[in-house]
């Protein structure tokens, strides 16, 4: 999912350095066309990070250094299932900050901005009874995620902002540029991301007046695979998915209209389909073209890929997969690659790196798990406490952490995963030594088990080790140092998993084929060899 940022210049005087202002009224009354600027994923994250710190920026006495008033919100614009919601998830957990994610189509006026009721008061002697309104839904769900989570600064993410209902439209502009919903403000410290679709993609869609776009950061958001290949990575899609868009990349997304009606594909179908296909798997269910097509909207993507999905498992057991892996490739195998196309050739090197990238994920996460073991039980052994007291109390500060960060919005999947198995090496700890009460236990069990679990991550590290020399004798015996071996070594030296891997525990083969196909910096050599092929 490559995002494109086209980043909106909202001022009212001509630029010496831009040209002239995009806004700027031309004879006639007419606007010049707005200028703006392209970011990859990568970029945005960065851009938007940014924004977010510098709101959150204080000066020596606590104020934040930018007042409220000027703290322009940011409106994300994009078609739908770009992944403008992950982007936000992805930016909150990395700052350590909470979320707090609403759909706008799903209020009312009075839902917004709080149900009035009458209050009696008195003014210069005189008894009256006036209106007032309760705190609004979406500022009252802010303070419930500070009390739930211990996390005072956070963002609050409105998607579909413009397409609030014609009574709540007004409200919005106050809103905007005072932070206010009715009589209730935003708390300090939380900053505001909106979102929306395009005009042309949704009916509903009401386009913001210059007035209301002055008061926000507008950035305009566009699919592209090339970087949401990095995000399918970490979220482990499914190799046939990613292997069918590596070789059709413009069926990554797809909206037209047709005399059916719309067809469209998108990054969020992409994903879905992924999971579903996975499920469907592991229950020995059959993936056709009707549950594709639940995921996917248009008939040709459907079809063709259905058609890849039943060829990418027909390699898998015709090549004997598991046997490459584990360094048994059959002669069969190796002439049957020899004699290959180049589409095969590509899916079997998409296979390969799947395989590998899912197990560089796991060592490395089983390595964050042992580090943060070893973080937390070293202060035990020093401790005068008793160890099993000393493990409990590190098994309730665990469960509390998860419970906070489950109530910030903002707990990524992967920081969840090694959380829970942290917790669950802790909880093991208390039957040990067997035979002995948890109040006996002492420290050289719990040492012995953490000695035991790093040599099983490192056993795990030497496997992944021999399963790429496999894969890389495998290739250089069927292919030669070609296309493929590039295509191999560029997705292992661009994937963060695996340059943790190879930094961590290295892999000689690796090291000797980079240094004979590679100039001087790894990435950027092996992707401009890439680009030379013209895939």
């Amino acid at each position: 999912m490559r995002l494109v940022i086209r980043t909106y210049l909202l001022s009212s005087r001509i630029s010496t350095t831009l040209g002239s202002n995009p806004l700027s009224v031309q004879p006639g009354g007419a606007f010049a066309p707005p200028i703006f600027f392209d970011m990859n994923i990568k970029q945005a994250k960065q851009y938007i990070e940014h924004i977010v710190k510098l709101y959150l920026k204080k000066d020596k006495y606590g104020d934040y250094r930018i007042p409220v008033v000027r703290q322009r919100p940011v409106f994300l614009s994009g078609a739908p299932g770009v992944g403008k919601t992950a982007i936000m998830e992805q930016i909150a957990s990395e700052l350590g900050i909470a979320l707090v994610n609403y759909s706008m189509t799903h209020h009312t006026r009075q839902s917004a901005l709080g149900l009035p009721f009458i209050v009696h008061k008195e003014y210069d002697g005189k008894q009256v009874d006036i209106t007032e309104y309760t705190m609004s839904e979406i500022i009252a769900s802010i303070y419930d995620r500070i009390e739930s989570s211990g996390i005072r600064e956070g963002i609050l993410f409105l998607d579909e902002i413009n397409c609030v209902s014609e009574t709540l439209a007004p409200a919005m502009l106050q809103f905007l540029q005072f932070k206010t919903f009715g009589r209730y403000k935003v708390p300090e410290g939380w900053v505001i991301v909106t979102a929306g679709n395009p005009p042309e993609y949704n009916r509903s869609v009401r386009e913001f007046d210059v007035v209301t776009l002055d008061r926000m950061k507008y950035l305009e958001v566009e699919a592209d695979y090339s970087v949401w290949k990095e995000y399918a990575s970490d979220r482990r899609l499914h190799g046939a998915v990613t292997n069918y868009l590596e070789i059709n990349k413009d069926d990554f997304y797809q909206v037209e209209t047709t005399v059916r009606g719309r067809s469209y594909v998108t990054a969020r179908g992409w994903e879905d389909l992924s999971q579903i296909i996975g499920l469907y798997e592991e229950e020995g269910l059959t993936v056709d073209e009707g549950l594709i097509g639940q995921y996917l909207r248009h008939d040709r993507i459907v079809r063709e890929f259905g058609a890849y999905y039943d060829l990418y498992r027909r390699y898998i057991s015709d090549y004997a997969m598991d046997d490459i892996l584990q360094g048994g490739a059959s002669a069969q195998a190796l002439d049957k690659a020899r004699k290959a196309g180049f589409d095969e050739r590509l899916s079997l090197v998409g296979i390969f790196t799947d395989r590998l990238l899912g197990a560089f994920r796991d060592i490395m996460e089983d390595s964050e798990v042992l580090r943060q073991v070893f973080t937390v039980i070293k202060p035990v052994k020093a401790s005068d406490k008793p160890v099993a007291d000393c493990i409990r109390m590190l098994c309730e500060g665990r469960m509390d952490r998860m419970k906070r960060m489950s109530e910030s919005g903002a707990y990524s999947d992967r920081d969840r995963r090694i959380d829970k198995a942290v917790l669950e090496w802790l909880k093991g700890i208390s039957s040990l030594p067997a035979g002995e009460t948890d109040r006996n236990l002492t420290f050289a069990p719990v040492e012995n088990r953490f000695n035991q679990f790093r040599s099983e991550v490192q056993k795990k590290a030497d496997e992944i080790s021999s399963m790429m020399d496999n894969v890389f004798n495998f290739c250089l015996e069927a292919f030669g140092e070609g296309k493929e071996l590039i295509l191999l070594l560029t997705e292992m030296t661009v994937n963060k998993d695996a340059a943790r891997f190879l930094s961590s525990f290295g892999n000689r083969m690796y090291s000797d084929l980079s240094a004979r196909l590679m100039i001087n910096d790894p990435a950027e050599d092996l992707m401009k060899k890439v680009e030379e092929l013209n895939l």
